[in-house]
């Protein structure tokens, strides 16, 4: 199988790094940075991953990323298939895809490496 890298990003702290598939976050699925609770918590948070993965859609999109990923990899020309995610300020929706990503493509017998761009960047004030 192929080597994959994912990239998670924000949106508000820089242009999204180049790739070969770029998934936006921000209009479609639950933020929790709307939630003072959840807000100054990251990914590596329990209460966030479940925040986000319970979101209507983010598993059906994490199988159709997954399936791009191997139809890029199926191409006549070898390397890393790079994917980024981002979200408004990279540090909920864009790293928790990109672990839920990371596992599935794993699963399915890939070279997975992670990055999280912004997940540290203090929040963005919005």
């Amino acid at each position: 199988m192929a080597a994959v890298e994912i990239v998670s990003f924000g949106y508000l702290h820089d242009v999204p790094p180049a790739a070969h598939l770029t998934i936006d976050l921000r209009h479609h699925f639950r933020d929790p940075h709307v939630s003072p609770e959840l807000r100054y918590m990251t990914a590596a948070d329990e209460p966030v991953r479940t925040a986000v993965l319970n979101t209507p859609g983010i598993t059906a999109l994490v199988d159709a990323a997954a399936i791009a990923v191997t139809a890029f990899a199926a191409g006549p020309s070898a390397g890393t298939v790079t994917v980024a995610d981002g979200c408004a300020g990279g540090r909920h929706r864009a790293p928790t895809f990109a672990a839920a990503l990371a596992e599935r493509l794993r699963t399915d017998g890939h070279q997975v490496t992670v990055t999280h761009r912004d997940m540290t960047r203090p929040v963005v004030q919005r």
